[in-house]
């Protein structure tokens, strides 16, 4: 198996498309060949800009995707192209489990670009607006060469904040008509905004929109409202203690469906990257992340190696205690938790 799969792992480093999807494959379904995969591409990451976009459903979030990859891909004056991943996570299909693969549709205008790789996962029921393997995605994107990944959530509420801790940069996507004054005053989405998008900005109400938005950052000032700031778990952080040094977060209105409407937008996300180079934030995000990463694999293979040990008639058995109050949460714990040693 270590050969196939180094044999793949050459071939995606040299830009083989075909075998970056097998390896994507094995690793959305946590084989031992994708965490062999993994292993071998762990060196050759973090140097891609990981973009992260969310907001509610309706905004139009896969419409902004779409143009920003574009921009990426044909910039203005002498910049060079650079290569974009997108990561699309779906809702799931209930039934087939899959994606419903709604991205891709919009997306239609990067068809064909070879400087460009569209992967749609499907949520399979995970909280927070991203996928169990989200995460492992655009560690293969990065170590396969792309500048930039964009990674699009669910579509997210109050509670949907996952993707603070895997983004370098957040966009946080509002539109008018969603409840312009209750939308802006959801702290648990704007609180990981690095920038703040009103799209559709030539619905009516787009003004009141951003108005308000901006409101509620001078209320938030001189508090959690900028980007220098970092996310582990559910705990928001400074990154940076120096106002002064901090990121601003910019209101930017945009129209994704228009020719040139989200420019802007484009500058501000370049901005945002100049911004974590210089300030240090860059190496911050990536630390909180492979910590998140390492906390999380720890928790997985120790639950993993807990139902090994553990046999279902005994876990059966306690449950009906626990169901019937005859054992406390506590109690059948210390019933369930063997030995520390043996896990």
């Amino acid at each position: 198996m270590s050969s196939a799969i180094n044999n793949q792992v050459n071939l995606l480093l040299n830009g083989d498309r075909a075998a970056l999807a097998r390896v994507l494959t094995e690793v959305e379904n946590d084989t031992p060949t994708g965490r062999h995969a993994l292993d071998v591409l762990f060196a050759q990451t973090g140097r891609a800009h990981v973009l992260g976009v969310t907001g509610a459903p309706g905004t139009g979030k896969s419409s902004l995707v779409n143009q920003l990859a574009y921009l990426y891909r044909h910039p203005a004056g002498s910049e060079p192209a650079q290569r974009v991943a997108i990561i699309a996570v779906d809702p799931s299909s209930p039934f087939s489990g899959g994606a419903i693969l709604g991205d891709r549709i919009r997306m239609r205008d990067l068809a064909g670009d070879p400087g460009v790789f569209i992967r749609s996962m499907a949520s399979r029921g995970a909280m927070g607006g991203l996928a169990h393997k989200t995460l492992e995605f655009a560690q293969v994107f990065d170590a396969a060469g792309f500048d930039v990944v964009i990674v699009e959530t669910v579509g997210a509420g109050q509670a949907e904040v996952e993707i603070a801790s895997l983004a370098h940069t957040v966009l946080v996507v509002e539109t008018p008509g969603l409840g312009d004054d209750i939308q802006a005053i959801k702290a648990g989405i704007l609180e990981i905004a690095d920038i703040l998008v009103v799209n559709k900005a030539d619905l009516p109400g787009a003004e009141k929109a951003v108005h308000a938005l901006r409101a509620m950052l001078e209320l938030a000032r001189p508090g959690c409202m900028y980007a220098g700031e970092h996310v582990l778990g559910t705990s928001i952080e400074p990154a940076i203690a120096n106002q002064q040094n901090g990121w601003s977060v910019p209101v930017v209105p945009a129209i994704a469906v228009q020719p040139g409407g989200t420019e802007q937008l484009f500058q501000e996300v370049q901005k945002h990257l100049d911004y974590l180079r210089v300030s240090g934030e860059w190496q911050l995000r990536e630390q909180d992340r492979l910590q998140r990463m390492l906390f999380e694999t720890v928790r997985d293979t120790l639950e993993a190696r807990w139902r090994v040990i553990v046999p279902e008639q005994k876990l059966q058995h306690v449950l009906e205690d626990v169901k019937k109050r005859h054992l406390s949460i506590h109690e059948a714990v210390q019933i369930l938790l063997p030995n520390e040693t043996k896990l």
